[in-house]
């Protein structure tokens, strides 16, 4: 009976002892350092709508208030005084598909994929130089086109852009205007030189399991300009428009263009073409 109620006695205890702040681990905070707006907030509800479909979100979980808002502060200006919240901060919404889950306590969410990002007139924020992936001093990125139904009335193409794993500027985004395997895979080596232009890189390893991209743009475009864009033959060039930006975005940068075994199992070009295919779901614009 001394030892049963010694027990009834602990629990009791414990009980009210976890009335005081140190236990009170129901009171969560979430940080947001990247999203829609930075912030601290009360419940994972409000957070989630801040970094849900949000590249790069960068957001994590606290028991106290004080950690929670150290956490927004590393990426605070230099105006905010130590220990003063900062204000929250709008940001551009971008929409990017992945579904979220809550952060494991004291677990930062340092992982959210840009694979469905739609296109901005917006200049895209800077990079860091490194995030991204090098052989010698180029930089690597992986590019790829896809088109269901091709050819058909009904068909439906997207390109993607891999820089890679978690990277913001990986992009999966719906082909405009024509809807063909070829153009895709045109654009997908326009959208990522553009991209590498707005970070200043000059220097690219261009990975493509398009050999048509390939042999268009490193060969073909010189003889069919000096044709007046007609093809050996006689022909127009079908994809003339196509190949003529992409040479004018090629214009000034170091491009080596590299081929890539389509669907073989390298990670780069596969994550390229789960892009493309994402990018192929959006509606058209």
């Amino acid at each position: 009976m001394t030892r049963l109620l010694g027990v009834v006695h602990r629990v009791a205890l414990a009980t009210v002892g976890c009335s005081v702040p140190s236990c009170r681990s129901l009171a969560m905070f979430y940080a947001v350092r990247r999203g829609r707006k930075a912030g601290v907030f009360r419940t994972w509800d409000e957070c989630r709508a801040q970094v849900d479909r949000f590249p790069a979100a960068r957001f994590k979980k606290f028991a106290t208030e004080e950690e929670a808002w150290a956490f927004v502060s590393r990426a605070a200006s230099p105006s905010h005084s130590e220990g003063q919240k900062p204000k929250h901060i709008e940001e551009p919404q971008v929409k990017a598909s992945k579904r979220l889950r809550e952060p494991l306590d004291e677990g930062e969410n340092a992982e959210v994929c840009a694979k469905h990002v739609r296109q901005s007139t917006e200049p895209p924020p800077p990079v860091s130089k490194d995030t991204f992936s090098y052989m010698g001093d180029s930089v690597v990125v992986y590019t790829d086109g896809c088109c269901s139904s091709n050819g058909r009335k009904r068909a439906r193409a997207g390109i993607g852009v891999y820089w890679g794993p978690g990277h913001p500027l990986n992009v999966g985004i719906r082909l405009p205007g024509r809807q063909t395997n070829q153009r895709a895979e045109i654009h997908a080596a326009c959208k990522a030189i553009e991209q590498a232009k707005a970070q200043d890189i000059t220097k690219l390893v261009l990975y493509t399991d398009s050999m048509f991209t390939i042999n268009g743009i490193t060969s073909w475009v010189k003889g069919w300009k000096q044709n007046g864009w007609r093809t050996s033959t006689g022909k127009e060039v079908t994809n003339k428009e196509d190949f003529a930006e992409l040479e004018r975005l090629a214009r000034g940068m170091d491009i080596q263009w590299m081929h890539v075994p389509g669907h073989s199992g390298f990670r780069g070009n596969e994550e390229a073409d789960r892009l493309a295919r994402e990018g192929a779901k959006q509606p058209a614009d």
